[in-house]
């Protein structure tokens, strides 16, 4: 599962550790909402929840000649919670913010995404939380998806939260969909008719990670994000790209409960506990 992530780094940042820069030529169809997502500035944030905006790196638009220069291509601001173009309403998209990778060809919602609507989303690191008894007994956070107790074990525990990130603090490049819906309730030519939104596309925990939680984020390495980007892309060419997060290189630890709370922010809510417990605090691997 992945509920939560940071990212302080701007527009040129994230563009450099990508390896592009936005090109002076218009998207095609760039002027027109309905043809590309928009292009904003957005603040540092440590805590980017569900239903907020973020940075989205694309590959080449629909149309756009491939030019030789496959992968990142475009940065782009979408609204986590993916909104299939068929809903009759946006706030389905609350309850879409995860496309299973054991799934994700095969369900309504995100089959279209998969095939043809891929992107990157930049972190500095996603949070993870493992489920803490009164008795100091630790047990991996879970799935209401996959988990029929999830609420229940929820409530007898309190949770705990960890970042997990690269350890030489590269950008983390997490595997997206996204999709445009339009709102029916608005004249088309006004640009808050289009929605552009995505989920993250999460996989099974590493061995790793099975500790802290039992879902965890794809993670997109350096290698294969030229083949995620491509809209030519097979799932035979996908497939391989969703079992090869580069856990080996991610350091964990655990974080303070601030974390919890979607309305706190800052660079605190990435800084290590500042009391360690049991099989908690400090870098894991």
């Amino acid at each position: 599962m992945c509920g939560r992530y940071a990212l302080a780094r701007g527009r040129d940042e994230i563009q450099l550790a990508f390896g592009f820069t936005e090109s002076e030529a218009p998207v095609p169809g760039a002027d027109a909402p309905r043809a590309w997502p928009p292009r904003e500035e957005l603040a540092p944030d440590y805590n980017v929840a569900p239903g907020k905006h973020a940075y989205a790196v694309l590959g080449r638009a629909p149309g756009e000649p491939d030019a030789g220069r496959p992968g990142p291509r475009h940065l782009a601001t979408l609204r986590w919670g993916l909104v299939p173009s068929w809903a009759k309403d946006a706030n389905v998209g609350y309850r879409m913010i995860n496309a299973r990778a054991e799934t994700v060809m095969e369900r309504p919602a995100f089959r279209a995404a998969f095939a043809r609507r891929r992107c990157l989303l930049p972190a500095d690191a996603y949070y993870e939380w493992q489920l803490l008894h009164s008795s100091g007994e630790a047990q991996p956070g879970t799935s209401p998806a996959t988990d029929p107790q999830h609420r229940s074990r929820k409530a007898k525990t309190r949770k705990r939260p960890f970042a997990v990130r690269y350890a030489d603090d590269a950008p983390l490049a997490l595997a997206g969909i996204f999709e445009r819906w339009r709102d029916p309730g608005l004249p088309e030519e006004d640009p808050a008719a289009w929605l552009w939104s995505f989920a993250v596309v999460t996989t099974q925990a590493a061995p790793e990670l099975a500790h802290i939680h039992e879902r965890m984020p794809v993670v997109v390495g350096e290698r294969d994000w030229d083949v995620w980007l491509d809209p030519e892309a097979t799932p035979d060419d996908l497939l391989p790209v969703l079992d090869a997060t580069p856990v080996a290189d991610f350091t964990v630890y655990e974080v303070g409960p601030e974390v919890n709370t979607v309305r706190n922010n800052g660079p605190h809510l990435l800084a290590p506990a500042a009391t360690e417990s049991e099989g908690g605090s400090g870098t894991l691997f």
